[in-house]
């Protein structure tokens, strides 16, 4: 079996054996894999500390014809994000951008714009504190999850009404799972789940979508927590769980 060379981020690991390690690892060339690295364990080995958690690293592995683990040959680290040690919001907020990435995607499909995406979330939340503190928190996750949901097809309808696709303009929207984004005045009776959405909870949804540099704006704090209450409760209802590190962003 040829080896493949690979840039990947590690996402989660296992032990497999006293000596051996399973490694989830989204890489940009690939996707999702999970690998088997043999020695892992071990104080030395070839992959030293590469495969911590949250750590970019390049890899070789060999890959599988068919179902099973990729082996892992080698494991170099290419770059660690120690701010997020210093701030408890940004380290429970990429821990919850790793669980979407190993829990949502599948394997071998392949997602360069959201690899690209998840390191910039990685890298930016563990800079250090601004002047507004830990406010970038909230408003830097949910657009790391709205790049998330249109990469996988699941992007909620913003600029017009998910049930009729009248312009969602004007007073009275709200926001459906189940019809997959908002609902104008008239059709917001028939969805069951539908929730109530602020003319500036809406706005910042289009804008989070449209712009990678939205979320540095100074979000007010109500603001900050509809979106999170929006967010969650769409990616709860798309995944059919809540995701486990959803409940540490409250308040981010």
């Amino acid at each position: 079996m040829p080896s493949e060379k690979a840039l990947g981020l590690v996402l989660r690991t296992t032990d497999w054996s006293d000596t051996s390690r399973i490694a989830t690892v989204w890489t940009r060339e690939f996707g999702k894999v999970r690998v088997l690295a043999k020695g892992g364990r071990r104080l030395r080995s070839n992959f030293e500390s590469a495969l911590d958690l949250l750590t970019l690293c390049r890899i070789v592995l060999l890959r599988k014809s068919s179902g099973g683990l990729d082996l892992l040959t080698e494991a170099q680290v290419v770059r660690r994000f120690p701010g997020l040690c210093t701030r408890l919001p940004a380290l429970y907020a990429a821990y919850y951008v790793a669980e979407l990435l190993a829990d949502w995607t599948e394997e071998n499909d392949p997602h360069p714009h959201l690899f690209d995406e998840a390191l910039e979330a990685l890298q930016e939340l563990a800079e250090p504190a601004g002047p507004a503190g830990g406010e970038a928190v909230g408003p830097r996750v949910a657009r790391f999850e709205l790049v998330l949901l249109r990469e996988l097809g699941y992007s909620p309808l913003l600029d017009a009404c998910a049930a009729c696709r009248a312009p969602a303009a004007g007073n009275g929207p709200a926001f459906s799972a189940a019809a997959g984004g908002v609902v104008c005045a008239g059709c917001a009776p028939g969805q069951r789940d539908r929730r109530p959405l602020s003319p500036a909870c809406h706005q910042a949804l289009l804008d989070l979508s449209a712009s990678g540099d939205a979320w540095r704006r100074p979000w007010g704090a109500a603001v900050r927590a509809e979106l999170r209450q929006v967010l969650g409760g769409y990616v709860t209802y798309l995944l059919g769980r809540r995701p486990r590190l959803l409940p540490y962003l409250q308040g981010s």
